[in-house]
């Protein structure tokens, strides 16, 4: 039988136990009558144990962490998800985590609905929640990163990804697979990234060829109404490739979850 999995909320790697706090430890404690001797699998400091427990409290239950177990890491992808009517979003938060995205952040499109965004700062503690229990859901070793809400230029400025590819309506935008699938230039770096390199060769910014892990792919996808033309030029100074799903139009979170489940497929 499967064993239950935990993300654990404390972990003391010099003495290898870990702990469940709060709720998690409370549900534990009191709903699965958990008792010392068990075994769970937990993740801790981004991996998975299988882990026994030490001591049990109502509001904190410590484990001693024995093996380390094989699990699949995280879809290197970075998620720029335009913010649109929260129920929504948070629908595509918790589903793009269940697909295995490594990052998300909300960006403040111009098309973003105003009280949308001047409340978006305070749902930040609500995404990343949505975010640890998809996670525990889908048995995932890892919690994706829920960035601050942000502007789409800082955003696209700051982004190193090598693949970058945006959803777009233009008719002669190229099909998502295809952009994928095509065989990078010039070594590690796509085609994208050079460009990238060149459009800040004059002005002295370094540009790595060396990406981290979890941001090797980087994909936008706008808010209802799409991007506005100014914000479409940002994304064509930044060397970003317009793609398409096809001749349907999609609401965003629609749009979203296909693009993941496409990527993770190809590149997963």
């Amino acid at each position: 039988m499967t064993r239950r999995r935990f993300i654990a909320d404390t972990w003391d790697r010099d003495h290898n136990t870990a702990a469940l706090t709060g709720d998690q430890a409370a549900h534990l404690a009191r709903v699965l009558r958990a008792e010392p001797g068990q075994t769970y699998d937990l993740v801790a400091g981004g991996f998975l144990h299988r882990a026994e427990i030490a001591a049990v409290l109502p509001d904190r239950v410590t484990f001693t962490l024995h093996e380390e177990l094989e699990a699949e890491t995280a879809l290197p992808l970075h998620l720029l998800l335009a913010i649109f009517k929260f129920d929504h979003f948070e629908w595509a938060v918790e589903k793009a985590t269940e697909l295995g995205v490594a990052r998300i952040t909300p960006i403040l499109a111009r098309r973003t609905e105003k009280h949308l965004a001047q409340a978006a700062a305070k749902r930040v503690d609500r995404w990343r929640r949505i975010a640890i229990e998809a996670s525990k859901q889908s048995r995932r070793t890892s919690v994706p990163e829920i960035a601050d809400p942000s502007q789409l230029r800082s955003t696209l400025a700051a982004e190193r990804a090598p693949i970058r590819v945006l959803l777009s309506e233009l008719e002669q935008a190229t099909p998502l697979k295809a952009a994928l699938t095509a065989p990078p230039r010039g070594g590690a770096i796509s085609a994208a990234a050079q460009a990238s390199a060149s459009t800040h060769k004059n002005t002295g910014e370094a540009v790595t060829a060396v990406v981290p892990e979890s941001q090797n792919l980087a994909l936008a996808i706008g808010p209802e109404g799409g991007w506005t033309p100014e914000e479409i030029d940002f994304f064509t100074m930044h060397a970003w490739q317009p793609v398409t799903l096809g001749p349907r139009i999609l609401r965003a979170e629609t749009a979203a979850v296909a693009a993941i489940a496409i990527t993770g497929a190809i590149r997963g």
